[in-house]
């Protein structure tokens, strides 16, 4: 039994089986309220699956693309439930919740605020698999950084569907791939740093 937890965007939580069914999705499309949010959403997804937290068996956490604070609620709270029942910890590339489940190739692009775009290119084979980004540019200079991608079909996401991250977790546990590592992926420097 998959819990995944995304919070690049807005929130989401699911539950997923290891067959891939989705038992369950709470979420919430405001950028901005992850830390108020995402303790309901885990309760309301295990709730609505019919299931206790004793019941997951794996735990997949959205590494972004995000913006730094929102990011790290959704992966503090990943980490926190796998901690918490020593359960294995998967980290997922967020951008790879859309790609990876898309037929054809793809451009998935989110909004990086400060009037950038984050994106990130999928060309299938096999399997379908990220083979850009995630980068950042401005809307505006998509096209030119895309350069022989630019004619690509793109899907401009507001949200990261948590199941989908599930699936593609569960994908490379079938095929053996190794996962990312379990770093935040952050769109840009915090805003606030220590002095060194």
């Amino acid at each position: 039994m998959f819990l995944s937890i995304d919070s690049s965007a807005g929130t989401s939580v699911a539950v997923v089986s290891a067959t891939g069914d989705v038992l369950a999705e709470t979420s919430s499309e405001d950028p901005r309220g992850h830390a108020e949010i995402i303790g309901v959403l885990l309760r309301d997804a295990l709730s609505s699956a019919g299931l206790s937290g004793g019941d997951v068996t794996h735990v997949v956490m959205g590494v972004g693309p995000g913006p730094f604070t929102g990011l790290r609620v959704g992966m503090a709270a990943a980490i926190a439930f796998s901690s918490s029942r020593s359960l294995p910890l998967l980290p997922v590339m967020s951008h790879d919740s859309l790609g990876f489940s898309a037929p054809g190739d793809l451009v998935v692009v989110t909004d990086a605020r400060r009037g950038e775009v984050a994106y990130s290119v999928y060309q299938s084979d096999q399997l379908q698999r990220r083979v850009i980004g995630p980068e950042l540019c401005r809307p505006e200079e998509l096209d030119e950084a895309l350069g022989a991608h630019s004619a690509l079909t793109r899907l401009e996401a507001s949200s990261i569907p948590a199941s989908g991250l599930a699936q593609v977790a569960r994908l490379y546990l079938e095929n053996s791939l190794d996962f990312p590592a379990a770093q935040p992926v952050y769109l840009r420097a915090p805003d606030v740093t220590m002095p060194s």
